[in-house]
């Protein structure tokens, strides 16, 4: 199976413009994606699908080639599945040769743990899955515990609601690490347009792992998380992961 690593990155991020490239611990953020690309030995190739001119350099510098990403395909509003067709049609046309499937990085996650590329891959293609993905436990933030505000009144999210911990049913978000989907599935025409993740097939699997496995870079206090747990696991990797 021939699989390309795709990793997304914008200029335009309103949070953190041109977040990718912020430093953390003293390294372009987009760094740490390339290293894991990289170091995925299920990977046959990677490529950065991009509009930041920074970003483009840093990988070239690595070895990983550039899909110039349209300013359509770069705004706020512009869908992940949109730019990674994209990018695998320009692949494709540029003789990389034919794509079997795909790993999503997103460019502002510097953490994940060690082998997740590899190990989504092997999990897609030993069950014949449309999609794999990383997941993490919701935790406190989970429907049940959640609140509207009318004024200074609050009123429960879901009319009764459970307040032990133990009673909720578990549910899982989708964490960045790694979202690995099948050529078919991501160019499938689906008749089932009001679902915006009809691209990861009707088979969609998952890989659990825990919240602190991975950091999602979208704020400043993101970074220090990243660096925190970047520092942590430099001292102790054994309990830090």
């Amino acid at each position: 199976m021939h699989v390309l690593g795709i990793i997304l990155a914008r200029a335009g991020s309103k949070g953190l413009p041109d977040k990718c490239v912020r430093p953390v611990l003293g390294r372009p953020m987009i760094e740490y994606t390339f290293d894991h690309a990289l170091a995925a030995t299920a990977l046959n190739r990677v490529v950065l699908t991009t509009d930041s001119q920074p970003a483009k350099r840093l990988a070239r510098a690595r070895g990983v080639e550039v899909v110039d990403r349209p300013a359509a395909l770069a705004t706020d509003a512009a869908r992940v599945d949109a730019a990674a067709r994209h990018a695998v049609e320009s692949f494709e046309a540029g003789g990389g040769g034919a794509v079997d499937a795909v790993v999503l990085l997103y460019a502002n996650i510097p953490v994940r743990p060690e082998g997740i590329i590899d190990r989504a891959v092997d999990h897609l293609i030993a069950i014949g899955a449309d999609s794999v993905r990383t997941v993490a436990p919701i935790g406190r933030h989970h429907p049940d515990w959640l609140h509207r505000l009318d004024g200074d009144r609050m009123r429960q999210f879901r009319e009764n609601g459970i307040y032990r911990r133990q009673d909720l049913t578990p549910l899982f978000y989708h964490d960045g690490a790694v979202a690995a989907v099948t050529r078919a599935a991501l160019f499938r025409e689906t008749a089932c347009a009001d679902d915006g993740q009809a691209f990861l097939g009707a088979d969609r699997r998952a890989i659990v792992l825990a919240p602190e496995d991975v950091v999602d870079v979208d704020t400043p206090l993101d970074v220090l998380v990243a660096e925190g747990v970047m520092r942590l696991r430099m001292v102790d990797p054994v309990n830090a992961t």
